[in-house]
């Protein structure tokens, strides 16, 4: 994968994909059924309520006709797109949703609202609109993509991106975030707080999907990304990725998680990036998504040997 200027490494550029750690507990989310039609739909309500609640700006001016009843915002249905084994661990079990949301990104139209970026290219600006994807959509050499990570607790962020091979080995472990080339270094995280990887304020503030040149095998893009209660020590980050050693990573993988779900959003692939989640995600920003507004594309509801550590492997595959 290939971010001009950002995730250089050794004349090419650290791969993508997604797993995740995070140190903190998490009561189990509550799962309602869909009505009406007996599918597999459901209302992942604990993420959402994390998320500040919506609040007027303006009380509205009196009625006096007949009261309509407010109108009440529409909860995001998912459908499980794994086996249901969190529910087979012991009672107890530390447990945990993170959210993501993948954007590829396409030209934009001028007809289409929405948020818009703004890529330079050949010295020219041109506008692109990210839009949703599923977590396992395959993904074609030079797509370009971004993405959105959220987290139900107040934490500390942080992205490892490891290349992986036809016989399942993997590339050398680099930290892309944070740096201090993204917002300075700042990677805390809180609930309706977005983190885009990259952030907007980059340049490029996308990837560029390219396989390693020196290995024919490449077939997927893997992130790693840890969310701890405190930060970790022992970092020295600098403007550009941090190499890991093996035994680090190793350590991370040990502690992490023992059994994963995904979720996937009803109708949510195909939907471009809405000018709240620009908000919300801008370095600086105070902004929050709110109950109401919109939720990740995908979740992630992990159950962990510990209430300390917390794991998900996401590999984005190349479609070649």
């Amino acid at each position: 994968m290939r971010a001009p200027g950002l995730l250089t490494r050794n004349s090419r550029v650290v791969g993508m994909g997604l797993a995740f750690l995070a140190v903190l507990s998490l009561p189990f989310a509550t799962i309602s059924r869909s009505q009406g039609d007996g599918s597999r739909q459901i209302v992942l309500e604990e993420f959402t309520r994390a998320r500040p609640a919506a609040t007027s700006a303006k009380a509205p001016p009196p009625r006096t006709g007949p009261r309509r009843p407010a109108a009440v915002a529409k909860a995001p249905r998912y459908t499980r797109k794994t086996p249901s084994v969190i529910a087979s661990l012991q009672p107890g079990a530390p447990t945990m949703d993170i959210g993501v949301t993948i954007w590829r990104l396409r030209p934009s139209t001028g007809s289409e609202g929405g948020a818009r970026m703004l890529v330079m290219e050949n010295a020219r600006s041109t506008e692109w609109t990210p839009q949703r994807i599923e977590a396992d959509t395959p993904l074609q050499v030079g797509e370009r993509v971004r993405l959105s990570i959220e987290s139900p607790r107040a934490g500390y962020l942080y992205v490892i991106d490891r290349e992986q091979y036809a016989d399942g080995s993997f590339g050398d472990a680099y930290l892309i975030f944070p740096t201090l080339r993204t917002r300075g270094g700042d990677n805390q995280v809180r609930p309706g707080k977005l983190i885009d990887i990259p952030a907007q304020e980059d340049n490029p503030s996308y990837f560029t999907l390219v396989p390693s040149p020196s290995r024919s095998d490449q077939v997927a893009e893997i992130l790693s990304i840890i969310v701890t209660p405190v930060p970790l020590s022992n970092l020295r980050l600098t403007e550009r990725p941090l190499k890991l050693s093996k035994s680090e990573v190793a350590k991370w993988e040990a502690s992490g998680s023992i059994e994963v779900e995904r979720f996937e959003m009803v109708g949510g692939a195909g939907m471009p990036w809405s000018k709240v989640e620009m908000a919300a995600s801008a370095a600086g920003s105070n902004r929050m998504l709110t109950q109401e507004e919109p939720a990740p594309q995908t979740v992630y509801r992990i159950g962990s040997r510990s209430k300390n550590a917390f794991m998900v492997t996401v590999p984005l595959r190349y479609g070649r």
